[in-house]
């Protein structure tokens, strides 16, 4: 468990990956994208964010936090984060899935 800004996260990635798989653990974080989305912009947004956090559990986290996760994820500049920033994003929040990417890589292209 790591505290970052007050905010307590504990990696809970590898053992649903364990469990579900590399294609099955990609379909959760696709879930979480769909809960946190703006629905009409089709992208997480700040509002979107902070309007839906606490569907996840994060109902407080500060501005600042949320803002910091955008500009962390955000990859092409415009102030949101699409499924593939938020997936990548989540990824890399995971030191143990970090180190065994090469593994799930793999894994999900055989099974594509």
């Amino acid at each position: 468990m790591a505290s970052q800004n007050g905010v307590v996260f504990e990696d809970f990635f590898p053992a649903m990956v364990e469990k579900l798989g590399a294609d099955g653990f990609m379909k959760e974080l696709c879930n979480g994208f769909q809960l946190l989305v703006d629905g009409d912009k089709g992208v997480i947004t700040f509002e979107s964010l902070k309007r839906n956090s606490a569907l996840l559990g994060l109902q407080d986290m500060s501005d600042e936090e949320a803002v910091c996760m955008l500009r962390e994820g955000d990859l092409d500049g415009d102030g949101a984060l699409n499924e593939m920033e938020f997936c990548t994003l989540m990824l890399r929040l995971s030191p143990e899935l970090m180190n065994s990417s090469r593994k799930l890589l793999v894994e999900a292209i055989v099974n594509f």
